[in-house]
């Protein structure tokens, strides 16, 4: 078994889901992909593991455990609701189930990584240390923002996941824009000194238009060969200089 994969963000709307999603696609065998905290949604409406499956194939089995209906973070949203806030045991006891079943496992969180889910402030980074507690091995994977503000996002992201022992695999840009500016070429070459970790990809912008039979081509054009995909990060950076 793989270690269980947690993709979290240096914020909101930065392409976790997608990500996802494409991390998803270049799964040879079965992938469960498990959104814990799915937030500002309706019951009958389709939440990110569920576009998880409809871009990355029937390959996917989605699993969602709480659903709040307000845009909010998971533990104002569940507390406004009246709704129980998720528990750190539980989630793991999910993903080890998951896990048993499922050679890849991937978990996306809500928001950034120190995100709140309950009133005594557990966060993704707290699902993941309950998993390690049942002898899962866990890693991270970041996505970042492309362009000015996400180096202090993405290093302090690293150093919290640091400070807790969590290893972090990469780190991936969620939406790399159609005319990149200084500071966004830049950080080609800086994301990985911020992370103290590999830049792993880098999705182009318009990736949710996608149908599932162009999804994995683009996936694999998209991401490194440690994430299954060609891209490679210098090639890359020559294409795009500062």
């Amino acid at each position: 078994m793989s270690p269980v994969l947690f993709v979290t963000g240096t914020g909101t709307e930065v392409g976790k889901t997608l990500t996802t999603a494409a991390v998803a696609a270049l799964c040879s065998e079965p992938v469960a992909v498990l959104k814990p905290g799915q937030t500002g949604l309706g019951p009958d409406e389709p939440g990110d593991a569920d576009e998880v499956a409809r871009l990355a194939g029937p390959l996917v089995r989605p699993v969602e455990l709480a659903r709040y209906p307000e845009p909010l973070a998971p533990e104002t949203a569940a507390r406004r609701a009246g709704l129980p806030p998720l528990d750190p045991a539980d989630v793991a006891k999910a993903v080890a189930g998951l896990a048993a079943e499922h050679r890849t496992v991937l978990v996306e969180g809500a928001g950034g990584l120190l995100v709140r889910y309950d009133e005594q402030g557990h966060t993704l980074a707290d699902f993941a240390l309950a998993c390690r507690l049942l002898g899962l091995d866990v890693e991270f994977l970041l996505v970042a923002a492309a362009g000015l503000g996400t180096l202090n996002a993405t290093a302090l992201t690293a150093e919290a996941l640091h400070h807790r022992g969590l290893p972090l695999r990469g780190t991936v840009i969620g939406c790399w824009p159609a005319e990149p500016d200084l500071a966004t070429r830049c950080n080609l070459a800086d994301l990985p000194t911020a992370a103290g970790a590999p830049l792993l990809g880098a999705l182009p912008s318009g990736a949710a238009a996608h149908t599932p039979a162009t999804f994995r081509p683009f996936a694999a054009a998209a991401l490194a060969p440690a994430l299954g995909g060609r891209w490679d990060a210098a090639a890359f950076a020559a294409a795009h200089p500062a």
